[in-house]
């Protein structure tokens, strides 16, 4: 039988989890959506969408981020050489996630925007599957 351990490693971890769902959630939720906005006929519509998506997704982004930085700081020196290059790799798709997502958002062609977004969401997806692997 396992213990129930609150502490502020579990706060910590919630807020990761938290941010990172949001962050990778809401761009499915905005895959789904944006066929649905475009056909709506309104202009400036899907724009609209993406302004509003972006007050909650960077927010979780950046709280995903600090969080991480804050578990990295946590851990007691005993990783494994595997565990580094691990996270070494996950972090490093968390900042192409970032990074294209903040090109997505100010891109003026729809090829970039494509090109961008699906990099950014593919980062944040493999991000986020390293990030279980490594909580095991």
């Amino acid at each position: 039988m396992r213990d129930i351990n609150f502490s502020i490693d579990t706060i910590r971890i919630l807020l990761h989890v938290l941010g990172v769902s949001v962050w990778v959630g809401s761009q499915i939720v905005m895959l789904a959506l944006l066929p649905v906005l475009r056909k709506a006929d309104v202009e400036g519509l899907p724009a609209a969408a993406a302004r509003g998506f972006n007050k909650v997704a960077w927010p979780a982004f950046a709280l995903a981020f600090f969080t991480g930085i804050w578990n990295l700081m946590s851990l007691d020196g005993s990783a494994t050489t595997s565990y580094n290059v691990v996270f070494g790799i996950k972090f490093l798709l968390v900042i192409a996630s970032g990074g294209a997502a903040f090109v997505h958002s100010n891109a003026q062609t729809p090829a970039l925007r494509g090109i961008t977004g699906g990099i950014g969401f593919a980062a944040a997806l493999a991000a986020m599957i390293l990030g279980f692997a490594l909580s095991h």
